[in-house]
């Protein structure tokens, strides 16, 4: 004690310890045509006979739905939010187009005719005709940080005149109805504007006037999210707990508290997983869906007490009808050889110097010695010389804007920086699954430029919020399975179910639905380790204690299980990110400001946390990584979204701080995360057969890992872009499209000018 000298005690301990397999999987990447899943906006009109959605940026529509769907074409820009009109004969529904911005349109479905009804650009949802057909209120909204905030101005709930003057041919004056609220909807009078308000654990369902007047509440709601008066307005149709329900709107004066266990008034489950959108077939039908399949329940057959009810009501319904839309899966054609290039194949630990990687299509056809490859006769030729080829970049925990909701950018600034950073698949292990799996059918599709796009959706979320997944069965477990795997899902994110046997469930629903399950242990050293014995695929987020000795260690690297340590935000101590603020002037970096919005740059880089080298925890995290690397232990990369393209680099370079080879770093960066989310039957290598994921360096990692984002061309899914300037370059040179900030009248609000002058802009595009 005298001279306070610590000396560690040796001991050991005999253990023996079962562990579970972990859940792994295979996965096809890019076959010749994908099954479109990720339905949205549904709209059925009030003959039941025509069923209209929104799916890969436009809508369609289904006769009768056993019939083939067809696009309803939307000049050049992505169309939301369909309504049919009280006769029929009409489509209302939201436009949006980085070039003009989000507008309203009404379609006369016989002739096919369109209208604009706003004059004003704007923010567009949820357009809804009165009962009459004369009217249609809608929201308008500020804009969010995917689309820009221009003509973000003035939002709230608007009635417009759904059949304006000729006059007014451009469009007609809007009438505020009021600036709360969301999802607005006519009463069966037309006389008042039912609407959500209020977010997360506190929202109501009120209605006002359409002056604004005589606001009144009719529901207090906790958990429910989604609430749907039917035409008449004697019956609320509501989703809680993802699960569809159904009750009788009563009209007492006061507020009732709607939930799927009141007492106050009747309440009947119609969905066995889940349901969406909701929208009613006449007075007396529930129509939901879940991914590509819609469902339709009468109240017949939900309540007993009605006339017409069978003698046994029938369970929530298991059986819907599949919407079948196939597209084909976007890919170039031609042939393009990189040659004389250093590859980095990820193949082992080959290296092939004055190397060939000959492209056809969006796959590597051969890759070898410039004198072991033959280039066709008529291939496109790039010299790389000098250069050298690694397979793109696999960030397995990539949140890129997911969490946004409503209408989608056709240039995504978040999808164009990763991919100007040479990241070329990205999985975002916690997202709005509306969002994510519409954007990742378009990039499919080549409908939006992006890298490939993965998810788990929305979270399985043990605590307490309006989107908890409960499970307290193996059959509560998969039904939230199926409902995710519905929608294009094939891995699912265990967060925060506090009970191990509750994750256990979701792991055993997981095996029999061929699925991944990535946990997050909430920075708690216990938790992450039963997640490891218990079989998980991975564990997401760094082990909060570090270093790891010999037990941890062994035990990890028998289970099998992998790790992606984000070191940008790891855990226990100061994060990863706040070292390169520190070190480096990142609101200067010419790249990253081309594609990511000045105002998003200097907000985090320009106020420096300064603190001696040896307190940041990220070079320990990462020295953990590698001795579970030695382990034989499958370590990712994982950047977070902290900022989009670059960060993935930090974080690769992070493993080097802590004694990752450069090849080992670089395999983290690749194979191995394309191994974890059960792709790398298609990408994470430079092999035959395999994706043309590519990223073409002016110098080499191996000497340096800092050369990784010495970026000249990025390949992804076999069409080259100049990574400089996202333009395409192969198989046609295509210019890339202006993103929302370069647009004029768009401004980047607090941005630092030249000199650090401080200019503030408006959405409104003035000063």
């Amino acid at each position: 004690m005298a001279s306070k000298t610590v000396t560690p005690i040796p001991f050991s301990a005999e253990v023996e310890l079962t562990t579970t397999e972990p859940v792994t999987g295979t996965y096809e990447v890019a076959p010749a045509s994908f099954q479109v899943r990720m339905l949205r906006d549904a709209a059925t009109s009030p003959d039941g006979r025509t069923f209209a959605f929104h799916a890969v940026g436009d809508l369609w529509t289904v006769a009768g739905l056993g019939g083939t769907p067809q696009r309803l074409a939307t000049d050049d820009a992505f169309a939301y939010d369909p309504a049919f009109s009280p006769d029929g004969r009409r489509l209302v529904y939201t436009t949006w187009s980085d070039d003009t911005y989000g507008h309203i349109e009404v379609r006369e479905l016989d002739s096919g005719a369109t209208r604009r009804l706003t004059e004003r650009p704007g923010h567009y949802a949820t357009p809804r005709f009165s009962p009459d057909g004369q009217r249609i209120v809608f929201a308008r909204e500020g804009g969010n940080g995917l689309r820009g905030s221009l003509y973000g101005v003035e939002p709230g709930l608007y009635w417009i005149d759904a059949k304006p003057a000729p006059a007014e041919a451009g469009g007609g004056p809007m009438t505020l109805v009021t600036d709360d609220g969301r999802e607005p909807r006519f009463s069966a009078d037309g006389e008042r504007v039912y609407f959500l308000s209020g977010g997360g654990l506190e929202k109501a369902y009120k209605s006002v006037r359409l002056d604004g007047g005589d606001e009144r509440t009719h529901f207090t709601l906790k958990y429910p999210t989604d609430i749907v008066p039917s035409p008449d307005g004697a019956w609320v149709a509501f989703t809680e707990a993802f699960n569809v329900y159904v009750a009788p709107f009563p009209k007492t004066g006061g507020a009732i508290d709607l939930n799927k266990d009141t007492k106050a008034i009747p309440v009947t489950r119609l969905s066995r997983d889940a349901g969406t959108d909701l929208p009613w077939v006449g007075n007396d039908r529930v129509r939901w869906l879940i991914g590509p399949e819609v469902y339709t329940r009468s109240l017949d057959e939900a309540f007993a007490f009605r006339a017409d009810a069978p003698d046994d009501l029938p369970k929530p319904d298991s059986v819907g009808t599949e919407i079948e839309l196939m597209m084909p899966f976007d890919a170039p054609s031609g042939s393009v050889a990189f040659v004389g290039a250093r590859v980095i194949t990820m193949d082992g630990d080959e290296v092939i110097e004055d190397g060939t990687v000959l492209v056809e299509g969006n796959r590597i056809a051969a890759v070898g010695p410039r004198a072991d490859v033959d280039v066709p006769a008529g291939a496109t030729v790039i010299d790389a010389a000098g250069h050298t080829i690694m397979p793109g970049l696999v960030d397995v925990h990539a949140h890129a804007g997911h969490f946004y909701d409503g209408a989608l950018p056709e240039a995504n600034w978040a999808y164009y920086a990763n991919l100007a950073f040479g990241v070329t698949t990205m999985h975002d292990p916690s997202a709005t699954t509306e969002t994510v799996f519409s954007l990742a059918e378009l990039v499919k599709a080549g409908e939006v430029v992006g890298p490939r796009v993965y998810s788990t959706g929305t979270i399985l979320y043990g605590a307490d919020s309006d989107f908890r997944a409960t499970v307290n069965s193996l059959d509560d477990a998969r039904s939230h399975l199926r409902r995710m795997k519905a929608v294009g899902a094939h891995s699912v994110k265990s967060y925060n179910q506090p009970r191990r046997d509750q994750r256990q469930q979701v792991l055993q629903a997981v095996r029999e639905l061929n699925m991944l399950v990535v946990p997050e242990g909430g920075s708690t050293f216990h938790h992450n380790l039963n997640q490891i014995v218990d079989g998980h695929t991975g564990i997401e987020h760094a082990m909060p204690v570090a270093p790891l000795y010999n037990d941890v260690l062994t035990l990890w690297g028998e289970s099998g299980v992998a790790y992606t340590p984000t070191l940008v935000v790891g855990y226990g101590g100061l994060w990863g990110e706040n070292y390169w603020y520190a070190t480096e002037n990142v609101w200067e970096d010419e790249r990253l400001l081309t594609f990511t919005p000045r105002g998003t740059v200097d907000a985090r880089s320009r106020r420096r946390t300064l603190v001696p080298d040896s307190e940041y925890w990220h070079k320990t995290l990462a020295a953990s990584a590698k001795d579970l690397s030695d382990r034989g232990v499958g370590v990712n990369l994982g950047a977070h979204g902290q900022m989009q393209g670059v960060a993935a680099h930090w974080e690769l370079w992070m493993f080097g701080q802590g004694r990752m080879t450069p090849l080992e770093a670089i395999r983290a960066a690749t194979l191995n995360g394309a191994r974890y989310v059960g792709l790398d039957s298609d990408i994470g290598s430079i092999e035959e057969g395999k994706l043309a994921d590519l990223v073409v360096l002016t110098a080499n990692p191996l000497d340096d890992l800092r050369h990784t984002r010495d970026i000249r061309y990025t390949v992804a899914n076999g069409r080259v872009y100049d990574a400089a300037t996202m333009d395409q370059v192969w198989p046609t040179a295509t210019p890339r499209p202006p993103l929302w900030f370069e647009r004029e009248g768009a401004s980047d609000a607090s941005v630092w000018r030249d000199g650090d002058t401080h200019a503030f802009g408006c959405s409104c595009g003035t000063h």
